[in-house]
């Protein structure tokens, strides 16, 4: 009797065991997140190619960049209404923009990696009444994703200008790619008072590339006198 007593205690305590174990891979199941499908072709890094040969950029297709990035050059002197259209950049003054930089970085990528990050016909169709092509063009072709330049006097100072991303390929450090190429070429020319006229909203992208507040306070300031008539005479002649 006692054995039968011991062995129905142990078949109750294994039967216990096993219920117990069974919950907790239960529970453990119902409460572990699943776990997310990889998709291995945001993960994989971009053949992107960078250049700093400014005889590669083409002017319209830079204008065509700065567009689709909503970047502007125009004259800032009054801030620009929220629903008013970025205008294209003069062809002639990009052109000479671009032969009097110091530095000239840009980024070469295939354009099917366009295609892939969501850009279509329809994106490119957006532009045509302007037209503007926006550099998709056909598989296999390298183009213009990315862009920045600098200006100096090859001595004492530099600042950054124009550094743009294809929209479609943001938030991949090619960015801070550019930035670092012109950070390092006016290191090794012993230029270290370098600055960056930026918007609000380009603020955090510049402090990640290592831009601060200026020690000394200073604040840019425009030129403004007599410059918006003088502007709209020669835009409109």
């Amino acid at each position: 009797m006692g054995l039968l007593l011991r062995a129905s205690c142990s078949a109750s305590l294994l039967s216990s065991a096993a219920s117990a174990k069974v919950a907790r891979l239960t529970t453990l199941a119902l409460f572990s997140p699943t776990p997310k499908p990889i998709n291995p072709r945001a993960r994989a890094p971009l053949p992107i190619s960078i250049s700093m040969d400014p005889a590669l950029v083409d002017p319209a297709h830079l204008q065509a960049l700065m567009l689709a990035c909503a970047h502007s050059c125009a004259l800032r002197l009054s801030p620009a209404a929220p629903a008013s259209p970025v205008e294209p950049v003069d062809l002639g003054k990009l052109r000479t923009a671009i032969a009097h930089s110091f530095i000239v970085v840009s980024v070469f990528c295939g354009a099917r990696y366009l295609t892939d990050a969501g850009e279509g016909e329809g994106e490119e169709q957006r532009f045509l009444g302007l037209g503007l092509d926006l550099g998709l063009g056909r598989q296999g072709e390298q183009r213009l994703v990315g862009f920045g330049r600098a200006v100096s006097d090859l001595g004492l100072t530099a600042s950054v200008h124009d550094v743009v991303v294809h929209p479609s390929l943001q938030r991949r450090g090619i960015g801070q790619k550019i930035v670092d190429k012109i950070t390092s070429v006016l290191h090794s020319r012993g230029i270290y008072d370098i600055s960056a006229l930026c918007t609000e909203k380009e603020r955090s992208f510049f402090e990640a590339c290592g831009f601060g507040d200026d020690m000394m306070g200073s604040t840019t300031m425009l030129y403004t006198r007599n410059v918006q008539m003088l502007y709209n005479k020669n835009t409109h002649k």
